[in-house]
């Protein structure tokens, strides 16, 4: 049978990658978070002095709750794509990887506590790196939870990246084009059409006309890779 969505791990890895830090819980008592998620899918942390995690020693490790937010931005207005707990445990970055931490953070959360945090001074802003134990997601319909293994192991599927490019690309130049292609596949008007989700299995269009509807359009295929991505995409819009 022809998968027509992700499987659920990847689907979650790739909003994890996508999401932001908003709240961390230890020991009962929650605070704000920021930071974003490694390579690997564990979330990192930037915590300032006189907040929950900042007195945790290193080589202790300290077992909490980061809640993570996936949005989607369309015509400026932010809309939820999912919602994450990560439990797990929270140790310091060592030494030798604060770098590097430092400017992955940088890269979705800019901060300038995070030039004192590279210095690795422990009455200063500090590095946190959290562990996973399992993952308990809520995506439009679909909630569970899935454990480290299965979370960890998964990946974001091999077209993230370059499927949120082009996602950006068509909103801001291409709609038209969109809703025409919609309206042809489906034999239906759509009105206020945006792309939603792109990955290797297909797209996914939303539509704000009265109600908000989601339509999955598969691609004949799997892709594999970027190009193969773009020349779907493009054959979608621009059918011959």
């Amino acid at each position: 049978m022809h998968v027509k969505v992700p499987p659920i791990p990847e689907r979650v890895r790739g909003l994890a990658g996508a999401a932001a830090p908003t709240h961390v819980s230890l020991d009962g008592s929650a605070g704000p978070a920021r930071g974003c998620v490694d390579g690997t899918g564990r979330p990192l942390l930037l915590v300032k002095p006189g907040e929950a995690l900042h007195g945790l020693r290193a080589g202790d490790d300290a077992v909490v709750t980061v809640d993570l937010s996936a949005t989607r931005t369309l015509a400026g207005v932010e809309y939820p794509r999912g919602l994450l707990k990560v439990q797990g445990w929270a140790q310091a970055v060592p030494p030798e990887s604060l770098r590097e931490a430092a400017v992955r953070v940088s890269a979705r959360c800019p901060d300038e506590a995070l030039f004192a945090a590279v210095e690795g001074d422990p009455a200063g802003p500090r590095l946190f790196r959290v562990d996973v134990g399992y993952v308990i997601y809520l995506t439009g319909r679909e909630s569970g939870m899935l454990d480290a293994e299965e979370y960890l192991a998964a990946g974001p599927g091999p077209v993230h990246d370059a499927a949120e490019r082009m996602l950006r690309h068509v909103n801001e130049a291409h709609r038209e084009q969109l809703a025409r292609a919609v309206r042809t596949l489906t034999g239906e008007p759509v009105r206020e059409p945006w792309l939603w989700e792109l990955d290797r299995y297909g797209a996914t269009v939303r539509s704000d006309s009265v109600d908000t509807t989601f339509i999955r359009i598969p691609w004949p295929a799997p892709v594999e890779g970027a190009h193969e991505l773009e020349r779907a995409l493009s054959l979608l819009l621009c059918p011959r």
